[in-house]
């Protein structure tokens, strides 16, 4: 029962994924049907990410309410409800209305099966999780590219991926007393897991600190803004750079997104089997100079062609990133302070969703979509800066732990 459970949850994950992406590839046609600037792409997106943030912030308030289950529930009519809006909205301003709910319920589904899964499955479904949240992600725009090549509109797009939506919730309408079940049947095998994990030594001098007063979680807090700077950037702006400057259809231009998100999808189905062999550590480097060399091909003057592929090597370098820098949090700063540490970092996670891909839409307002690939790799670079410069950081403190020898990095 745990394991079809499980295939439930990875269903609503891929709800998750589907609305991420339809934005970004139906906006060159959404703009010009709305008589809207370029940028307002932005607005509408930091609307939707804002949501999302408020949302998971009060998250644990919300589960201690109605839990688990009854959260995804409300969260899904939510979106539903919301896409359902966005295929009918006559303005701009309902659009902007309509943003609200689809980011506070996507917020709190996110939250929410996050903690479950972390709760009542093992470690390695983390990356399985959010490869199925990519294959969402990676039919949002292919769904969307159907309808922006033919006859018919944006609006249907958004009116089918309203309908899988609102099919989701009747699924987890019937299913709503699985959730408590599943978490008994879980809890003996969870208790004893986390008892192991308790027993492991909180190291240093920082156990009586607050989350943000541990040395090292604001390096990675930087790094988890940079990350999700710049996969959200892309899956909003990839498209209209496609579009303006390769000179591609749009519909074209959406499918090429999709492929970016069928990178990150790939790779984190594959990162589930590889984390049990490689360490999480290098995973993470692995992916961000990979994100970085396939960012760095769209920059080069080559053939539209050379763009696919930089898409997709770029997914495939940010697949195994997020996951693991999640997974790899009690490792780094311990198991007293992970639980808050997670929550910090997924919130600043989505900060830089919320407002790094509004920020290129300002310099492109000002410079032509052209910058859009320059920003992609200033943003890449900086997340591996980060990052490296924390795993110097820890590198240090653990020769010193070795060498009982006081550290003072």
């Amino acid at each position: 029962m745990a394991t079809f459970f499980l295939l439930i949850i990875y269903m609503a994950f891929i709800s998750l994924g589907l609305p991420d992406s339809l934005l970004g590839s139906a906006w060159p046609v959404m703009q010009t049907d709305l008589g809207v600037p370029l940028e307002t792409a932005g607005l509408l997106f930091m609307t939707v990410t804002a949501g999302t943030i408020v949302s998971s912030m009060a998250s644990g308030t919300l589960l201690k309410w109605f839990g688990t289950g009854k959260l995804t529930l409300i969260s899904c009519i939510m979106t539903a409800g919301a896409l359902l809006g966005f295929a009918v909205a006559p303005s701009l301003v309902w659009l902007m209305l309509c943003a609200i709910p689809l980011g506070l319920g996507g917020g709190a589904v996110d939250a929410g099966l996050n903690n479950y899964v972390a709760a009542h499955y093992k470690a390695h479904h983390m990356s399985w999780l959010h490869c199925f949240w990519g294959v969402g992600a990676t039919l949002g725009p292919i769904i969307m590219a159907q309808y922006i090549s033919g006859p018919d509109s944006w609006r249907d797009g958004y009116l089918t991926v309203a309908g899988i939506q609102f099919a989701l919730v009747i699924l987890l309408f019937v299913t709503l007393p699985l959730w408590k079940r599943v978490a008994r049947n879980n809890h003996t095998a969870l208790g004893e897991e986390k008892e192991d994990m308790h027993g492991a030594e909180d190291r240093g001098s920082e156990s009586s600190a607050k989350p943000l007063q541990v040395r090292g979680v604001k390096l990675a807090l930087v790094s988890f803004l940079f990350y999700s700077g710049a996969e959200a950037t892309i899956g909003l702006w990839g498209s209209s750079f496609l579009v303006n400057m390769k000179e591609v259809p749009a519909s074209v231009g959406a499918q090429w997104v999709s492929l970016y998100y069928a990178g990150i999808t790939v790779g984190r189905m594959v990162t589930g089997f590889i984390t049990f062999k490689v360490a999480n550590r290098t995973l993470i480097r692995a992916g961000q100079i990979t994100a970085l060399a396939g960012a760095a091909l769209l920059i080069l003057p080559l053939p539209p062609v050379f763009s696919l592929a930089g898409f997709m090597i770029t997914g495939l370098g940010l697949a195994p990133i997020y996951p693991c820098m999640l997974h790899e949090t009690p490792v780094r700063f311990g198991w007293k302070h992970s639980q808050s540490i997670m929550g910090y970092q997924m919130a600043v996670a989505y900060v830089g969703s919320t407002f790094m891909p509004p920020l290129l839409g300002f310099l492109a307002s000002l410079f032509g979509i052209g910058v859009f690939p320059f920003y992609i790799v200033l943003s890449a670079a900086a997340m591996l800066l980060f990052s490296e410069k924390l795993n110097a950081f820890l590198t240090a403190r653990k020769n010193a732990l070795k060498n009982n020898t006081t550290f003072t990095g």
